[in-house]
């Protein structure tokens, strides 16, 4: 029988995992020096003072307030001085428009309503980027976690190559068992490398969503993966309040239906209050100043605002229909996320049960094939089955977070951090 042969790149192996491992350090492990350690709080904190739709939506609320302080405003007067050759001659009269109370308070409540949708949207903007800081924390965890496993993969891996080396040598083993180790070790530090590399790109997305403009990471995650409770919090429950888009629609429906009733009640335009003297007569037949009173009622003899009212009436239809479309998306959204939930936590309780049955059968079969009492497919099955196991449940607890962070978005009210 001929001798073995040993693999001409047998040394290479060894020098790349190690040449991978050590990259894979250097771009995850947190640096002392270097990487900030953040919590789930504290990225979420980061994204909410940093993102610019909370700045968009802000200035529209800042906008909304003003517009309530400018319905608020009373008219300003209008001072007039004239001069005539008709006696008397000087004429100063001081115009001050009346606003009616009718027309006043339709017009400050449908301002006070707009403010009121603003505001419930800057609510909405804030709880979409704490949902969109939240599950890129949970997804960046999952990477990280399967660019770890993947390095321990890898070097487990070349360690089952050596010892299928080992046992060619001492004739336990056949040339078929070194290929095999040589083409799972090779598949595993292909796996490594994009592992690693999936986990720093996202790591990055996470850190531009902070505000963070780094190309390198600069950020190191604290906190963990965690099953979320098979019951969600009370307060998530939709008897706490609308969430937020519905309470904007209705608020938006409120303003369209004060506008609509501005519009009516403004036909005719606010009257004016007049008042002045007079004086400057040359005959002398009217010494001092004369007292002048009057009133200015325009009357809506061509434009009695119908194409206005028309379009005010227009509004609110489509502000009503803007409700029942919110309405309904709002009820799909929290049932399919209240049913995802409720699947993604159990998927990934079952899970857990089955993570210590799947190492077992791989440290057995590993075992097994150490003293040649089983073949090494059986082996690699058995460790393929305990990684896709590992890396499964991983990926359902992150899917269980997502989820709970899905939920709490489909019914947040006024609950934001």
């Amino acid at each position: 029988m001929a001798p073995p042969i040993a693999p001409p790149h047998a040394p290479s192996t060894r020098a790349f995992l190690a040449g991978a491992a050590l990259a894979a350090v250097v771009l995850l492990a947190p640096c002392a020096g270097a990487q900030q350690r953040y919590t789930r709080a504290q990225v979420v904190a980061a994204a909410l003072t940093s993102q610019p739709l909370i700045a968009l939506a802000g200035a529209d609320s800042a906008s909304a307030a003003a517009d309530v302080s400018t319905a608020r405003a009373y008219p300003n007067p209008t001072f007039s001085f004239q001069y005539t050759k008709d006696i008397p001659r000087h004429h100063s009269i001081l115009d001050i428009p009346l606003d009616f109370p009718w027309v006043r308070s339709s017009r400050i409540g449908a301002a006070t309503a707009g403010q009121q949708a603003a505001s419930l949207r800057l609510g909405l903007a804030r709880a979409s980027v704490a949902f969109a800081a939240e599950t890129s924390y949970a997804r960046v965890l999952a990477l990280e976690e399967h660019a770890r496993l993947g390095r321990r993969d890898a070097l487990d891996a070349d360690s089952l190559l050596h010892m299928a080396r080992r046992r060619l040598e001492a004739g336990d083993a056949s040339e078929l068992d070194v290929h095999l180790a040589e083409v799972n070790a090779g598949q595993l530090e292909n796996t490594a490398q994009d592992d690693s590399l999936t986990a720093v790109l996202a790591l990055l997305d996470l850190q531009r969503l902070m505000g963070i403009m780094a190309d390198t990471p600069a950020i190191a995650l604290t906190d963990s993966l965690d099953i979320p409770a098979a019951d969600p919090p009370a307060g998530d429950s939709p008897s706490v309040g609308a969430p937020f888009a519905v309470a904007a629609a209705r608020a938006d429906l409120a303003a369209a239906d004060r506008s609509y009733t501005f519009e009516r009640r403004n036909v005719f335009a606010a009257p004016s209050f007049q008042a002045g003297i007079e004086g400057g007569d040359p005959t002398g037949q009217e010494p001092g100043a004369l007292p002048l009173f009057g009133i200015s009622l325009p009357l809506p003899l061509f434009d009695r605002h119908g194409g206005t009212i028309a379009v005010a009436a227009a509004a609110r239809e489509r502000a009503r229909a803007q409700l029942a479309v919110a309405t309904r998306e709002s009820d799909a959204e929290r049932l399919r996320a209240t049913h995802e939930r409720m699947l993604a936590v159990a998927r990934a309780q079952r899970d857990r049960g089955l993570l210590a049955a799947a190492d077992t059968v791989a440290r057995m079969s590993l075992a097994a094939y150490s003293e040649g009492a089983s073949a090494l497919p059986n082996v690699l099955e058995a460790q393929r089955n305990a990684r896709g196991m590992l890396l499964q449940f991983v990926d359902d607890v992150a899917a269980a977070e997502v989820a709970d962070a899905a939920l709490r978005l489909a019914t947040a009210t006024s609950k934001v951090p």
